[in-house]
């Protein structure tokens, strides 16, 4: 079992690419886009780019981004690109493949590795094998590239691939998209056929795009919604040729629960982790969580609750115990994404906890991955919410967070224990929280206050510990921890 030796000392940055950089190369430039500083619409398109990327990548340099995971850039009528028509070129929205070929070649320059998003489960209404089938009904010989109703292919029956109220309804109503539009589709989502993958053709198709991409250059796949083709065989093949092209390639799939079925080493090498996320915000924000807010949050809503150190100590030592090591220090770690409202608005404003978080995450196993605009305080709900512009506009930027992020990241870069060390559980009671991280000859201390008042702990009753991050003060050898704060000690 081996998981890409490049993962564990990566640090991740997703980008949204209709709403992170804007460039003026893009030949679509001059399309009446909506205005950047609006708020986000569902089907409005704000015109970010990858060229508009690539002119960023010095900000993200800085930062300490050594790896972008990138929502689809493949062409799509749809502003997040989820509803894919051409797996081989770039939406020509975001400057098509020669923009792509200038991401991936300046990216690597500054060695920042490039991740895409892959969606293999479903395609969509203007997919051409799948409109192929609605013109020809049975006469196409791609009826078995998704499923479709007998009755439809005969010419009984309409489509219905743009229901009409009836249809609606009965969709609305539990009735099978099969049944009411004529076509198996994603959650019941006429916009999102979903591929037969137990047909070889599907199968070769789907396993050509993925060795395609990575051939031109991508660093790996992330993966959405792969529990949905349920088929581990599948997987597996998915994996033999990415990784046959490319053996340091990144395979991360998108589940949102416990994921032993798909992390046993012939299927991904991670997943996107977001059991970590929850348990950030449970005891980070833990009286200052919104559940107005956070019943929007995908499949963590229903984890979500205030707890304690020891219970946060005790679901941590669940999560990396879950996994062989190697796929544990390969896990990406988030604390938001494009599918949930933004840990600052569940968070109800609460720029400390936020800090907390990051801290955590940059301090535990796995590769931490920070969602666009966090880092200089963006906030948003729900979907399209959660998917504002990024503010360019620096003076709309909070600095002390934006710094903050900085020192985590470089804290993290700097000491191989944080990226690569094991982990020892210190002290868990009320609301401080302590662990340690070793490689080699160094030992680290992470401890968090997140009460509202200083706390006092003796962990190292012989001597008086360096300070590497935060700013406690000392009582003879006690260590005082400020209120709503996090330090490394060494």
């Amino acid at each position: 079992m081996t998981t890409p030796k490049w993962v564990k000392d990566a640090v991740f940055y997703q980008i949204f690419p209709d709403r992170f950089a804007k460039s003026d190369r893009n030949p679509s430039g001059n399309l009446p886009f909506e205005s950047w500083d609006s708020p986000p619409t569902v089907h409005g398109f704000k015109g970010g780019d990858l060229y508009g990327a690539t002119e960023k990548l010095d900000y993200l340099q800085k930062l300490g981004v050594t790896a972008i995971y990138f929502n689809p850039v493949f062409e799509s009528a749809s502003n997040h690109r989820y509803h894919t028509y051409d797996y081989y070129n770039v939406d020509p929205l975001l400057g098509g493949n020669d923009a792509l070929k200038k991401l991936l070649r300046e990216a690597h320059k500054r060695e920042i590795r490039i991740v895409l998003d892959g969606v293999f489960n479903h395609a969509s209404r203007g997919f051409w094998q799948f409109h192929h089938v609605l013109e020809n009904g049975k006469g196409s010989p791609y009826i078995n590239w998704f499923y479709f109703d007998p009755e439809r292919l005969e010419g009984r029956r309409h489509w219905g691939a743009y229901p009409a109220t009836r249809e609606l309804h009965d969709l609305k109503n539990g009735e099978s998209s099969l049944k009411a539009i004529g076509y198996q589709a994603w959650w019941n989502l006429p916009a999102l056929p979903k591929f037969n993958t137990n047909s070889p053709a599907v199968r070769e198709f789907l396993f050509g795009v993925a060795e395609y991409w990575i051939n031109f250059g991508i660093d790996g796949w992330r993966l959405d919604v792969p529990g949905e083709i349920n088929d581990d065989e599948f997987w597996r093949e998915f994996r033999r040729r990415v990784r046959a092209i490319n053996p340091e390639a990144y395979i991360v799939g998108e589940i949102w629960h416990d994921a032993q079925r798909w992390l046993q080493g012939d299927q991904f090498d991670a997943v996107m982790n977001y059991p970590i996320a929850a348990l950030a915000m449970n005891f980070f924000s833990a009286k200052h969580l919104n559940f107005d807010v956070i019943q929007h949050a995908g499949g963590i809503k229903d984890r979500i609750r205030p707890i304690n150190a020891h219970d946060a100590a005790n679901e941590l030592d669940r999560l990396l115990h879950l996994y062989l090591e190697d796929i544990t220090y390969a896990q990406l770690n988030l604390l938001d994404s494009h599918d949930m409202p933004r840990f600052l608005s569940c968070a109800s404003g609460d720029k400390e906890a936020l800090k907390l978080a990051w801290l955590f995450m940059f301090t535990i196993p796995g590769a931490p991955c920070i969602y666009y605009g966090d880092e200089v305080g963006v906030d948003g709900g729900h979907d399209p919410d959660c998917r504002k512009a990024f503010p360019w506009d620096e003076s709309k930027w909070d600095k002390d967070l934006l710094e903050y992020a900085k020192a985590c990241i470089a804290l993290r870069t700097k000491h191989a224990p944080l990226r690569r060390g094991s982990y020892k559980r210190v002290y868990a009671e009320g609301e401080v929280l302590v662990y340690s991280r070793s490689y080699g000859a160094e030992n680290l201390v992470i401890a968090f206050n997140a009460s509202m008042e200083e706390k006092t702990l003796d962990l190292f009753p012989n001597k008086r510990p360096g300070i590497l991050f935060g700013k406690p003060s000392f009582s003879g050898n006690q260590i005082l921890i400020p209120s709503r704060s996090g330090v490394v000690l060494k």
